[in-house]
């Protein structure tokens, strides 16, 4: 597919047909990167985006349960609460 390189105010723009949008899951807000004199742009990944449902999916395989490892000679001979 071809674009246009349009002009806004000082700046030059691309429009993205609607399809592309939806497609890329692009919201407000675009990551770009240049590497190899193409542009990458990819939507904005908020940090721990999907964590809740992951959470809830790993409760519900009953994959939360607390790791309890077996105690070593430290922990018995040397740990001392203050």
């Amino acid at each position: 597919m071809r674009a246009s390189i349009i002009k806004i105010g000082n700046s030059r723009g691309l429009r993205l047909p609607k399809p592309i949008i939806e497609q890329c899951g692009f919201q407000d807000e675009v990551e770009l990167e240049v590497r190899n004199n193409e542009v990458i742009i990819r939507p904005v990944k908020q940090p721990r985006c999907n964590w809740a449902e992951a959470f809830k999916t790993m409760a519900e395989r009953g994959d939360d349960n607390l790791i309890e490892l077996p105690n070593s000679k430290w922990d018995e001979e040397e740990w001392e609460w203050k």
